[in-house]
């Protein structure tokens, strides 16, 4: 099987995200990364470049997307991983010129940007995907088959957290530049709701199958002189009655990455921490509690083709990272539908929760519908 040509805009020198997605592009072998725009600056882009072994290096994403389409070995795919608020130009530009692109979330950092990411989707021939990561994990796609199944019931409950602690102190002051760009309105376009609220709505509507009916929010600054929320108390109303709450906190004191996902509904519920990814808890209602375990029997959902080591060995967060770059690679070389891949709606989605839970908490946390 031959490996997808791969671009990447940003993600140079000391980025986080950057190494993340260029490790699970090739934990499978289905990406080959040949050119890059890894930073605005030429010479920091071409170091970056020379480092990672990169053949072709830009200091301009839309030199790159020109250059890239006219080239017969050109890029099939990009990768954007900049902060939020340099999402659009790159995203349109690659869309504009047919190519697929493979964007971090949230898809924007306003709902301008991301209305024009939108249109430009709609105009191309080109795939979009958007690296909701979580939605790779092994135990999470079990429990949306288990949901699909009928297992749970008839859903009534969902309740989604996800908590941190990094950001206690006013971090963003220390020169930490991942601080300081997520604490800046204008680039990351909201605080904690954005940074990791988002995985967490995206979790719980991919595994319920649930759709947003109207959402009442209150958003907090614990950091003194932080400009974004830290901390946020999210209530959920979904289609056909359902109810949720979502926690979402960068200042939980001995949390580190506490994402958790319970759901609940007539006849049974699940619960899933990403601390803890190999194991789920599934309760049938008036029977004992049972554990599920990645690469455990009786599997369903397909979740056990996204294992790669035998039962008992770890798998996490570059595992199922790589399980959405595998499908990106699937779908790209039209060998998969990309039915589980997150893409522009799921960007829309979390979109509207960043809008609707600004909204709502500015006005005395009020119900805002869909």
């Amino acid at each position: 099987m031959r490996r997808v040509r791969l671009g990447m805009v940003g993600g140079g020198q000391g980025a986080f995200i950057g190494a993340v997605h260029r490790i699970a592009s090739r934990i499978d072998d289905r990406f080959e990364l040949v050119a890059g725009a890894l930073s605005s600056d030429a010479a920091r882009a071409e170091a970056s470049a020379k480092e990672l072994g990169i053949a072709r290096s830009y200091s301009d994403f839309r030199e790159m997307a020109k250059a890239e389409a006219a080239r017969e070995d050109g890029i099939e795919a990009v990768s954007i991983v900049t902060p939020n608020h340099m999402h659009a130009k790159p995203a349109i530009a690659f869309l504009e010129a047919g190519i697929n692109v493979i964007c971090d979330k949230p898809l924007a950092a306003t709902q301008e940007q991301a209305q024009a990411i939108a249109d430009a989707v709609k105009a191309s021939k080109a795939k979009f995907v958007l690296t909701h990561n979580y939605t790779g994990y092994p135990l999470i796609r079990q429990a949306k088959a288990m949901v699909a199944n009928g297992d749970l019931g008839e859903l009534r409950l969902v309740q989604a957290e996800y908590a941190q602690d990094w950001l206690t102190e006013a971090t963003e002051t220390t020169g930490n530049k991942q601080a300081e760009w997520r604490t800046d309105p204008a680039r990351a376009g909201a605080g904690a709701i954005g940074d990791i609220g988002t995985h967490a709505f995206n979790l719980a509507l991919f595994v319920s199958g649930l759709r947003p009916e109207a959402l009442a929010a209150e958003l907090h600054s614990f950091a003194a002189g932080r400009q974004v929320d830290d901390n946020a108390h999210i209530w959920l109303r979904f289609n056909g009655g359902a109810r949720g709450t979502l926690w979402a906190s960068q200042v939980a004191v001995g949390c580190e990455n506490g994402l958790r996902l319970r759901i609940y509904g007539t006849k049974g519920g699940i619960e899933w921490g990403q601390e803890n990814p190999n194991v789920m808890t599934f309760t049938p209602f008036g029977e004992p509690k049972r554990i599920i375990t990645r690469g455990g029997a009786g599997l369903g959902g397909g979740a056990g083709d996204w294992t790669r080591i035998p039962p008992g060995h770890p798998e996490g967060y570059l595992e199922g990272f790589a399980n959405v770059y595998t499908d990106a690679a699937d779908l790209i070389l039209g060998q998969g539908d990309g039915t589980l891949l997150p893409g522009l709606e799921d960007g829309l989605d979390g979109m509207w929760f960043i809008d609707a839970c600004q909204r709502s908490s500015a006005d005395d946390g009020a119900w805002v519908a869909r």
